[in-house]
């Protein structure tokens, strides 16, 4: 008897429950209810073991999981501590001056408790809500070993003091970059997204001006800093705010490894940022990668540090808009990287959110936009990921004795910017975005609209005659 073995009968319920899951899934394949295999003793033996197995190995992993925690949770103390102490005895950044005024000296320590990075007090005691979200980035990016953490906190302190970094964000940098490296919205957890278009430096002049001397290229390191430092100014450091950048490095039309002086200030600005700005790049994403970046940086990664390799995503010529999807939404991506954010916008604003459309592959799908109302204009964004697709714009009246009439009929489309269109609408009716696509693969389409009340142009005419 199955009952003499010893279990509950919560064990029991579970076995009589797979019982009958079993005997319902040869139901449904079209045995009759006699012929289901009955489940026997073995059965449940087996399922039993295998029951207790999971139970244990949940088990095991929560307990890891636990500890892990509490090891980091006492890393974070000691840290915590070391930071106080040596913020309290003045000493974070070097060993104190011997000074003969009592009152000069106690001014210093106070002074000293009032340092900060990134606009957040690093004396604990305060007690201010973001001293641990900045001191954890530290423990985090040294696997929570306080030594190195503090080592690497005292050395991004006493380098932002040599280099006056404080001061860098008001600092008139013109080297003619605007273009090149800019901050252009967020990201989809609210992350400000920084760019920088290394295509600057095929111009031969820029390069020179840019790169071409010691004290040019110092200036270009710093033009870097300072938007990183914009970037953080953005950040909250709040529980369930931004406390990290979405760094994005195009490499379209870049100089090649020949180019020694491009591939030394690329380096010495990651190195700057690897040790002075902790955990605060969430992803760095190079798009337009040659193939020569693409295989040197894939035989490099595999020699470096686990984290390091997850926070760099690499995206070829024909995969940008696909993987800068995944991290910022179309509203907020330029046009320029398949998305809908144009500059200067004045129809469309990051809050006016996209729709999705999946088109299957050698099928289309339509977009309808209904008009109730007439005497509107109608404007309307969309953009295909990949494109590869041929698209038809058209309005169609809701009198079947009105006119359609075509807006647009466009060719196949390869790897281009979105689609902004308009149309004046004189009856009720609707705007049909028809795509058509031919590829093997789905395609991705983001849309949105708004209707704008117009005055049509030849009644401002009438009233000025």
């Amino acid at each position: 008897m199955i009952e003499s073995s010893g279990r509950s009968s919560n064990q029991q319920q579970l076995i009589e429950e797979r019982h009958k899951d079993n005997e319902s899934r040869m139901i449904k394949k079209g045995q009759p209810e006699g012929n289901a295999k009955k489940v026997t003793f073995q059965d449940r033996e087996i399922y039993m073991e295998n029951l207790n197995q999971s139970a244990v190995q949940e088990n095991e992993e929560t307990a890891a999981s636990i500890e892990l925690e509490l090891r980091k949770l006492k890393a974070l103390n000691k840290f915590r501590s070391m930071v106080e102490g040596e913020i309290i005895d003045n000493c974070l950044l070097e060993k104190p001056r011997k000074s003969f005024l009592r009152r000069e000296s106690e001014r210093e320590k106070q002074q000293h408790r009032e340092i900060s990075l990134w606009g957040v007090p690093l004396l604990p005691s305060k007690g201010h809500a973001s001293t641990d979200v900045v001191l954890l980035k530290f423990l985090t990016a040294k696997d929570f070993k306080v030594n190195e953490a503090f080592k690497m906190l005292r050395n991004t302190l006493k380098w932002r003091k040599e280099c006056r970094i404080d001061t860098i964000p008001e600092e008139n940098l013109h080297l003619g970059l605007e273009k090149f490296v800019y901050i252009n919205g967020v990201g989809k957890q609210g992350q400000p997204v920084y760019y920088i278009l290394y295509g600057a430096f095929n111009d031969k002049e820029l390069y020179r001006k840019v790169l071409g001397t010691e004290e040019s290229r110092e200036k270009f390191l710093r033009l870097r800093i300072q938007f990183m430092e914009k970037s953080i100014k953005q950040l909250s450091f709040k529980a369930g705010g931004a406390d990290s950048i979405l760094l994005i490095t195009d490499l379209k039309h870049s100089p090649g490894p020949e180019r020694e002086e491009f591939r030394s200030v690329h380096k010495n600005a990651s190195t700057l940022i690897q040790a002075n700005y902790p955990e605060l790049i969430q992803k760095h994403i190079l798009i337009n990668v040659p193939f020569w970046y693409y295989t040197s940086r894939f035989l490099k990664s595999r020699l470096k540090h686990q984290r390091g390799n997850k926070k760099v995503v690499l995206a070829r010529p024909s995969e940008v808009t696909k993987t800068l999807l995944k991290y910022i939404s179309p509203e907020n991506l330029p046009v320029k990287y398949g998305g809908l954010k144009r500059e200067n916008d004045i129809e469309f604003f990051p809050e006016d959110k996209a729709s999705e459309l999946i088109v299957k592959p050698n099928s289309a799908s339509r977009i309808q936009i209904p008009v109730i109302e007439a005497g509107v204009t109608i404007v309307w964004d969309f953009t295909v990921v990949g494109w590869e697709v041929k698209c038809k714009q058209q309005f169609i009246p809701d009198d079947e004795g009105s006119y359609e009439v075509l807006l647009r009929k466009g060719k196949e489309k390869k790897l281009c910017d979105s689609v902004r269109n308009s149309f004046y609408i004189n009856e009720p009716g609707k705007i049909v975005i028809t795509i058509d696509n031919a590829t093997l693969k789905k395609k991705r389409v983001f849309y949105r609209s708004k209707a704008k009340p117009t005055v049509p142009t030849y009644i401002i005419f009438k009233k000025q005659l």
